[in-house]
């Protein structure tokens, strides 16, 4: 068989030997790959397997007690806000409407004052909503942080041993997994010793 060298002396096209120049360096790329392959095989977990895991976080968030005292304490909260303003939005709508039957008895100058009192009381309400949401919105975000710092510092201990190369998320309304296999599945585990380290530190 010729070899490359002796193909692209024999006057080929200039296209055709480039072409064949580059197939003769991917042969000898070829030749190489072994070594690269057994570089890569080095940073393999023993026993020639890669390992992951997933954590079902609709069942955590059903089974893990901190987060569903935590949980019932903003939604709490929530409610509570949601009744104060429903409350004053209420007072507001009564005062207007009395003020709508009275109209007839009142001069233009306390028509006028009374329709200003209630522009500025519906803009300090519309104030004090804002203010409440945003105050619930950044407890909510602290929450939610928090959750994921004691999973993160869980999941650090959980697998020390380095046995799963990845633990994912997986979530049935929004997650990027097709498929799942309840083998790899090490959610009770994770709820178990989540739980476990929640009592620990309510009793400390």
């Amino acid at each position: 068989m010729r070899t490359c060298k002796q193909l692209v002396t024999k006057g080929l096209l200039a296209a055709f030997s480039a072409g064949l120049l580059m197939s003769c360096q991917g042969n000898k790329a070829g030749n190489s790959a072994p070594a690269a392959s057994s570089a890569a095989n080095s940073n393999t977990p023993a026993g020639g397997s890669f390992k992951i895991a997933y954590v079902d976080l609709d069942s955590l968030e059903a089974h893990f007690e901190y987060f569903k005292e935590k949980r019932a304490l903003l939604e709490q909260k929530q409610q509570q806000m949601d009744n104060q303003l429903k409350g004053k939005a209420r007072a507001l709508q009564s005062e207007y409407e009395d003020l709508q039957r009275r109209a007839s008895t009142l001069t233009q100058e306390q028509g006028e004052a009374a329709q200003r009192s209630l522009m500025s009381k519906q803009q300090q309400l519309e104030q004090e909503a804002q203010n409440l949401r945003a105050s619930y919105t950044e407890q909510e975000t602290k929450f939610n942080e928090e959750l994921q710092k004691r999973l993160d510092d869980f999941l650090k201990a959980f697998n020390a041993d380095k046995r799963f190369a990845y633990i994912f998320s997986y979530r049935s309304t929004a997650s990027n997994i097709l498929y799942k296999d309840p083998a790899y599945d090490v959610t009770p585990e994770v709820i178990k010793g989540m739980n476990q380290n929640g009592s620990a530190a309510s009793a400390k």
